[in-house]
């Protein structure tokens, strides 16, 4: 079984850095917690009482969503009243001491709370502050709300998956949020090395949901523009490059991309279509894309009465690129995420262990790592007030009043 590595004898990549993460659900606590695994010390504002809706969402476990000991591993809690006056003072003397500051409310929240840009770098000139929206801090629909699935729709994903003239399908997971939490943590990097290897300040960085989205449709926007070619879905196939499906075998699919003008060759060798091989008109891609139709019922032909590890076997042999669609089962048994430590064993606050995701991107000298399983609401509420400077007695007063917890 293997178990969340040890801590590394160098530093951490961002050992020293201090994150403020005042977000909910997914897009902002999961830049939080790309940073907290490279060593940043993240502290979460949540609202006492409630928390996190995570905590509560999908499948339960000793009263806490097992999503969440993934989600806020390696971060510390803080469960503190923003609605409160005196509770946004503490957040603002906490920001003050802080890097980083994460937020991923509908814009104009913090506003309100008079803890906008300008007054939190005015306390602290070199913060970076990371605003994560539906629609971004600017623009006509900039006050309305947007989740992960509004975003993937109005970036063009949502047009291309699932079957041609079918219902749009969603990916599964709540990739818009994911892809926008990401774009903040490579503006997070950047932001740094700006003020701390160039000699600037700190800044704000505005990630929408759409937008994020959008940045990774590839030649949607240029195919338009140039040819007017609306994409529209295609299924399994990975439309103008050509042969790429997946395809049935006896006892499910396998994915196949043999779009290499050598790969192709070799496809066709170990398919028993030489002749396709050779044929000058299946050289390029163009002309493969022409044919996909014969192309793909020629490999189809082959993988039908076979098996899909037979065809793996085959396909791996003949170096042409070949996958399993692999279920959760199938990655949990998986001996290669094992041994590139992609399935790790947290034990949890409420004692029990679970299999988590490893850490992405690995970094040969200054490896992330887990060190604290997700916490419990205000877990770590006196530890941080005490670090503020705080007394036992202020921080009793603070609980008194329902500002702490």
């Amino acid at each position: 079984m293997s178990t969340a590595p040890p801590a590394t004898p160098s530093p951490s990549a961002l050992q020293g850095v201090r994150v403020v993460e005042m977000g909910q659900l997914i897009a902002g606590p999961f830049c939080g917690k790309t940073l907290a695994d490279f060593g940043a010390d993240v502290v979460k504002i949540e609202p006492p009482g409630t928390g996190d809706p995570l905590r509560q969402w999908r499948l339960i476990k000793d009263g806490t969503s097992v999503w969440w000991q993934v989600q806020s591993r390696n971060k510390r809690s803080v469960a503190l009243d923003l609605r409160q006056a005196e509770g946004q003072q503490l957040a603002r003397d906490l920001i003050a001491q802080a890097d980083v500051l994460i937020e991923n409310f509908r814009p104009g929240t913090l506003e309100g709370w008079g803890l906008s840009p300008e007054a939190l770098m005015a306390l602290n000139p070199k913060l970076i502050m990371v605003r994560i929206s539906g629609y971004g801090q600017t623009g006509p629909y900039r006050d309305l709300p947007g989740f992960g699935a509004i975003g993937e729709a109005m970036g063009g994903l949502r047009h291309l998956t699932g079957e041609p003239g079918r219902v749009p399908v969603r990916v599964g997971v709540s990739i818009g949020d994911t892809l926008a939490a990401l774009h903040a943590t490579i503006g997070v990097m950047m932001a740094l090395y700006h003020r701390d290897q160039r000699g600037g300040q700190g800044q704000v960085i505005d990630v929408a949901l759409h937008e994020a989205v959008f940045n990774v449709m590839e030649s949607l926007l240029p195919e338009y523009s140039a040819f007017g070619a609306v994409r529209e879905a295609a299924g399994s196939a990975l439309p103008g490059i050509a042969p790429s499906n997946a395809y049935r075998c006896s006892d499910g699919y396998v994915l196949v991309a043999g779009n290499g003008d050598s790969i192709f060759k070799r496809l066709m060798e170990v398919i028993g279509r030489p002749d396709l091989g050779a044929d000058p008109g299946l050289a390029g891609n163009a002309g493969r894309v022409a044919r996909v139709v014969e192309l793909d019922a020629a490999i189809e032909a082959w993988t039908v009465p076979r098996t899909v590890q037979q065809v793996l076997d085959a396909l791996g042999a003949a170096r042409v690129p070949a996958g399993k669609v692999y279920t959760v089962a199938d990655i949990a048994a998986d001996p290669h995420y094992r041994a590139r430590d992609m399935i790790l064993t947290q034990r949890t606050r409420e004692g029990y262990e679970v299999e988590v995701p490893g850490i992405v991107p690995k970094l040969s000298g200054t490896p992330g790592t887990v060190r604290v399983a997700a916490p419990r609401l205000g877990e770590d509420t006196d530890a941080v007030l005490r670090e503020m400077g705080l007394s036992e007695q202020q921080i009793a007063q603070l609980r008194d009043k329902g500002i702490v917890a």
